[in-house]
């Protein structure tokens, strides 16, 4: 998602909406709403992933509704998240030891205070670091 839609995005976008029966389209938009909310919650559940959702709302945004398309590809935060995917331009150093951070805090706390079990705390560990080694795999940009 390009900061500033190209024209071309913003017609082919129309013209899949305009093909759909109105029922679907609102179900594409209601889906795409729901997937943001849940790719929202992911920003901050660690366990849950973000951009798989970002991505997905955007492709029901683009059979239901161009303003909200645009809206998710220009969005200050979410936006990010499909621009970073789509051009596989990486994370920057403070995104990475932020997201690290976020991560471990949250997996710990979920560790401490939800679970007594030690196999769901060993899986919020073993989580944590494969999450961890992934961000630590994707390529670091050299500035934003």
């Amino acid at each position: 998602m390009p900061n500033h839609p190209d024209k071309t995005m913003n017609e082919q976008s129309k013209n899949r909406s305009a093909e759909l029966p109105g029922f679907y389209r609102y179900l594409y938009l209601v889906s795409g709403t729901l997937l943001v909310a849940i790719g929202v919650i992911g920003i901050f559940l660690p366990v849950l992933p973000t951009t798989i959702f970002l991505i997905l709302a955007s492709a029901c945004f683009v059979k239901s509704s161009p303003k909200a398309y645009n809206w998710l590809g220009n969005h200050k935060i979410l936006g990010a998240y499909l621009k970073n995917y789509q051009d596989k331009s990486g994370l920057t150093i403070k995104a990475k030891v932020f997201n690290i951070t976020f991560l471990w805090l949250m997996i710990l706390t979920s560790a401490y205070f939800f679970t007594n079990e030690f196999f769901i705390r060993l899986l919020l560990f073993a989580i944590a670091i494969g999450v961890t080694i992934h961000i630590l795999l994707i390529k670091t940009k050299v500035s934003e």
